[in-house]
């Protein structure tokens, strides 16, 4: 009873607005602690109103610096913004190698901006459950607009699709081959492809490259055709920054296509099924690795592997006719 009263309060705090709940929450979530499902429960009906925009590409592409950029240009349309930055996992401690990034240091003061570096926890597509629920935290606090920079592994970082109302898929020039690798799944992960260091030699032969590959995606009718923004978001003069406003305008124009067309509704029913599914896995994850706690079970099956006795997929089925179908 102490334990929801005391829960009832962190969450009053953060619909209020206190940034260190906000922060005492997440590391909650993030360790799994006994608290986590009692936050999110509480948590789950103030969230979901945000925008979310998904920031994606090569590592050096230039994200960070982008997201700099947006950072400041919704601040002056008078809009909160929440960043939810994807770091490397530490192989030994799980947490994120990189912290809060320096570029984004001139908005630490700013109580309208929040902004917190996470761990990838090895997921392939840089996002984990934990940042779902990240994302919802950040959500209850009160941003209108939520940025996810994912961490930077190639055509792995699709994950972030599934989350983000707008997706930015962010390349430079003189990619080469990463063009035509990236031709047939372009598609399915940039909503706008951002043609960062636009001012690099190469840059006008990189924008016919991804020019052709739009054009031959075969986009239905009606759909959203993927913009292709050049910009150049370091230069020693601020007059020397391109594209940034047309960036902005862009997104604004996804929104709107969204809206009109309900496929924000078909977005948003995506996102809580992954979130259910994730869910789902974990879940039952800790119920098997419970079960077989103390038995002496899993070293054997460890060690069966091992020996070329047996395979992980006939022992999962085993494990699962026990646990969750002692009826088949």
């Amino acid at each position: 009873m102490e334990e929801n009263k005391e829960l009832d309060k962190m969450v009053e705090k953060l619909l209020a607005g206190d940034r260190r709940i906000a922060a005492r929450m997440i590391t909650l979530v993030e360790n799994e602690s006994d608290e986590h499902h009692g936050i999110m429960q509480r948590i789950y009906p103030h969230s979901g109103k945000a925008t979310v925009i998904g920031i994606t590409g090569s590592g050096g592409a230039g994200k960070s610096t982008l997201t700099n950029h947006l950072i400041e240009k919704f601040r002056n349309q008078g809009k909160t913004v929440g960043v939810v930055m994807i770091d490397p996992s530490s192989p030994f401690s799980g947490g994120a190698f990189l912290g809060d990034r320096i570029r984004l240091q001139k908005h630490f003061m700013d109580e309208g901006v929040y902004i917190r570096s996470m761990a990838s926890r090895g997921f392939l597509g840089g996002l984990s459950r934990a940042t779902y629920d990240v994302i919802r935290i950040v959500e209850a606090l009160g941003m209108d607009i939520i940025i996810i920079e994912t961490l930077g592994a190639g055509q792995d970082e699709i994950d972030v699709i599934h989350i983000a109302n707008t997706c930015l898929l962010v390349m430079t020039p003189n990619m080469g081959d990463d063009i035509q690798a990236m031709k047939a799944g372009i598609m399915e992960i940039g909503d706008i492809i951002v043609l960062n260091k636009a001012d690099l030699d190469g840059a006008q032969t990189c924008m016919r490259q991804i020019k052709n590959a739009v054009s031959i995606a075969g986009i239905k009718p009606g759909a959203w055709t993927p913009k292709i923004i050049p910009t150049v978001s370091v230069a020693s003069k601020p007059e020397d920054l391109k594209g940034i406003d047309e960036l902005i305008t862009t997104i604004q124009e996804h929104l709107e296509y969204l809206d009109n067309t309900r496929e924000l509704d078909q977005a948003k029913y995506d996102r809580a099924e992954l979130e259910l599914g994730l869910i789902f896995k974990d879940e039952l994850q800790n119920i098997i690795f419970k079960g077989l706690k103390g038995t002496g079970k899993k070293r054997q099956y460890l060690e069966s592997i091992l020996k070329g006795e047996n395979d992980p997929y006939s022992i999962v089925d085993e494990v699962l006719t026990t646990y969750l179908r002692p009826d088949n």
